[in-house]
């Protein structure tokens, strides 16, 4: 086993523990940094298949943006909400969940069997890309032609989604003040 393996199985349990973690935890506030372990473990992943542009942007977008705007709401929501939710009772084999336990169980089943059969080595895909070297190593730099890309023909996209996330930062921002009476 190399060492590339080794990091990838502990890279998947430290994702799939701290996922599971958010999941089932009832403090909201232990849920939101384990979610931070999550996104920056699932980088470490992304870093491990030499997709480091996108191990960047989830490190920029979902951990920089995306969970500083989860803490922001949690950090303006009132007191009365947040009691409400950790208060509220969360049985994980209860009847009304029987229908997500199912599909979750028959999803599972699905992926194992998946990756038991899988056997990249025999691909044929694979096998041509690497006779031809066409294949990616970690040498071929990607980032330099996304980012002329972004900062060319995707200018506009990128800009509609920052004024799009300003304007939900500063919605969130109007509904969690609090209202004075006159």
């Amino acid at each position: 086993m190399s060492m590339v393996d080794v990091m990838f199985y502990v890279m998947s349990l430290v994702t799939l523990g701290s996922a599971l973690y958010v999941a089932a935890s009832k403090n909201l506030v232990r849920s939101v940094f384990m979610f931070f372990v999550t996104l920056f473990a699932l980088a470490g992943l992304y870093v491990l298949c030499l997709a480091d542009f996108v191990a960047v942007t989830q490190v920029v977008i979902y951990v920089g943006g995306i969970l500083v705007l989860i803490l922001f709401a949690f950090m303006l929501s009132g007191r009365e909400a947040l009691a409400g939710l950790q208060q509220r009772r969360n049985q994980l084999l209860a009847v009304n969940n029987l229908p997500a336990l199912v599909l979750s169980v028959l999803f599972f089943g699905m992926m194992a069997v998946v990756m038991l059969k899988a056997k990249p080595e025999s691909l044929g895909w694979i096998a041509e890309a690497t006779a031809q070297h066409t294949a990616f190593t970690p040498q071929n730099v990607t980032i330099s032609n996304v980012g002329v890309n972004l900062m060319t023909r995707y200018l506009l996209p990128l800009e509609a989604i920052s004024i799009l996330l300003l304007m939900a930062l500063v919605g969130a921002a109007h509904l969690s003040r609090k209202e004075v009476e006159a």
